[in-house]
């Protein structure tokens, strides 16, 4: 295995629109990478690079010590995994995945073992005489996933691999891509625009949005410590929620939203120091929905809340409230035992010290 290195790497198609900006992040040795954003974001152009399926507009990429921009994908030792399979219909599971080591010129008997070893790890091998049109869907990516690992490559690469299959056969599936990281201890990067898979799947998650880089870091941190705006938002299910006001300060330094429906004291949040320099300017505060309750918080400061609830969405494990708070639509994650309906005003309390601030004009984290 190798580590993956992208050194101010760009793409640019007509003239100079560039859909990959300037991204330099490294991939270590065995480690497991996502790249996730929205629709258009450029992972997977960024992925198709480190394939060798796109060319390089500017910057170094190094797989292992070799730089290399202009090897072409068949000799850079990578595996790729697409999303729409791409298996030959008229072969065999085994010839399917066989394939590859034939036209390195690999003997018979080393093909064998390795297809029964990878279709071993996979439990697919009751498949391997199966052609894909007598197959499921989750099979052919167990397929195409061991396609790629008889080549024994230096790095895999997953270009939404899950997206085909239904809610639960994706979630047995990350499962299984977790252990099979595990026993390969292999370099993967993985794209998708999942965030529940970059978060369950990822060592490190890449956050990109328009060709750029947000954060990357731990999924962890990426969830309590997110360093904008966009990256609070994006990471977590259901989202954070946002509101616009300004930092005062009167008797004491307080957060006012903009129709005063919201006033937070910040004295024992502490986020007072931190935020003592925004006195009198626009800021954005974000609470994710777990840190609203209906019970105040023990020990902790808390805003009281009276709310009118918009829609209920009951889990079984919990219930998830919506309601409006001055025109934007927040979203409380209660226990299962609130009986809550339409039209019902409830009080709620929020958890004033894992409020996030956001500076209203750049959307960077306040620290």
């Amino acid at each position: 295995m190798a580590e993956v290195r992208l050194e101010h790497i760009a793409k640019a198609y007509t003239g100079d629109l560039r859909v990959i900006r300037d991204v330099s992040i490294d991939v270590r040795d065995k480690e497991f990478v996502v790249l996730v954003g929205p629709s258009g974001c450029g992972k997977s152009t960024l992925l198709r690079m480190i394939a060798g399926l796109e060319a390089i507009t500017d910057g170094n990429l190094y797989i292992g010590n070799r730089r290399v921009n202009d090897i072409p994908a068949s000799e850079r030792d990578i595996a790729m995994v697409f999303q729409n399979y791409a298996l030959y219909p008229h072969m065999t599971v085994f010839e399917n995945m066989a394939f590859g080591l034939k036209l390195r010129g690999i003997p018979k008997e080393h093909i064998r073992e390795r297809v029964t070893k990878a279709a071993r790890m996979l439990e697919i091998e009751n498949l391997l005489e199966r052609k894909p049109k007598d197959m499921s869907g989750g099979q052919r990516q167990r397929v195409a996933i061991g396609r790629a690992i008889v080549r024994n490559p230096q790095v895999f690469l997953f270009d939404e691999p899950l997206s085909n299959l239904d809610a639960k056969l994706r979630g047995q599936t990350r499962i299984e891509l977790q252990k099979l990281h595990r026993e390969l201890q292999a370099t993967m990067i993985y794209v998708t625009h999942d965030q529940v898979e970059a978060m369950t799947l990822g060592d490190r998650i890449v956050v990109l949005r328009n060709g750029d880089v947000m954060q990357y870091d731990t999924p962890l941190n990426l969830y309590n410590e997110p360093v904008n705006q966009f990256v609070a938002g994006f990471i977590g299910t259901p989202p954070m929620n946002f509101l616009k006001g300004r930092i005062t300060e009167e008797d004491e330094l307080r957060f006012e939203s903009e129709n005063r429906q919201v006033l937070v004291d910040l004295s024992e949040t502490g986020r007072a120091e931190v935020l003592k320099p925004y006195r009198g300017k626009a800021v954005v505060l974000g609470i994710r929905a777990e840190h609203i309750s209906h019970q105040p918080f023990a020990d902790r400061a808390s805003h009281r809340q009276t709310v009118t609830v918009e829609a209920v969405e009951n889990m079984g494990s919990e219930t998830l409230a919506y309601f409006p708070v001055e025109g934007q639509r927040f979203i409380a994650r209660l226990s299962a035992e609130q009986n809550l309906a339409f039209g019902q005003p409830v009080e709620l309390f929020w958890d004033c010290g894992r409020c996030h601030f956001f500076d209203a004009a750049t959307e960077q984290a306040i620290r």
